[in-house]
């Protein structure tokens, strides 16, 4: 008789709280048109910026796609998506568990280089050392700023500094492309804008499959905490 008590009290909590715990499994940034502005207005303006620059290096060579040549920066744009994991191992709390942000960080990389690869291959614009013609967007800058956002993203609510020291670093990046001669000014904002668009299509789109239990898995556990 007690097993059946027990047994009704639970299926009650069960059911009635389970929209609530769904909710909360699911809670994901909502699509806002405001989320939007500054990733498009920075793709304007390097696009704005790419037509008024002037951009006349002769391609010496057609080779090194991404112009990985051992500089800095081309370690320093993954940082912000090891700090996503590293954080956490320090004891900061994150917004979304394990599996699911892996699977965001996924889908933001394959957005980002996808989009960097097109436009790079239908545009042809030569950088400035003239080492090929796919000087345009920054690959580099756009996945600097998508880990920076998928960074702020995880962290930003309880550590508000977060996304400063992200977006800090993600400017660096960009930077420092430029001072190396690899990149100009229209490329790198145009990526930072990219990078940061991408990464929150990544979570707008995320359906959060990734580690969800099912009912018998969550009945199962609710049912031995009231044993």
């Amino acid at each position: 008789m007690k097993n059946i008590i027990l047994s009704f009290i639970v299926l009650s909590q069960f059911f009635f709280s389970q929209k609530k715990d769904s909710l909360k499994f699911v809670e994901k940034p909502k699509f806002e048109t405001k989320r939007i502005i500054i990733p498009l207005s920075l793709m304007a303006t390097g696009t704005a910026v790419l037509f008024t620059e002037k951009r006349d290096a002769p391609v010496l060579e057609n080779k090194n796609f991404l112009a990985f040549g051992g500089y800095f920066e081309d370690y320093a744009q993954f940082s912000p998506h090891l700090s996503v994991y590293a954080f956490e191992l320090a004891g900061m709390k994150p917004k979304t568990d394990f599996w699911n942000r892996t699977a965001i960080l996924a889908k933001s990389e394959i957005i980002t280089f996808g989009s960097v690869y097109l436009l790079k291959k239908i545009i042809k614009e030569p950088r400035p050392d003239g080492s090929n013609e796919y000087g345009f967007p920054s690959g580099h800058a756009a996945n600097a700023f998508a880990g920076a956002t998928l960074l702020s993203i995880e962290y930003g609510e309880n550590y508000p500094w977060v996304p400063y020291a992200a977006y800090s670093v993600a400017s660096g990046v960009g930077a420092l492309r430029i001072a190396h001669n690899k990149h100009y000014w229209s490329d790198v904002i145009f990526g930072a804008g990219l990078g940061i668009l991408s990464t929150k299509i990544a979570y707008w789109t995320h359906q959060y499959q990734w580690n969800k239990k099912s009912k018998k898995d969550q009945f199962t556990i609710l049912y031995k905490e009231h044993l």
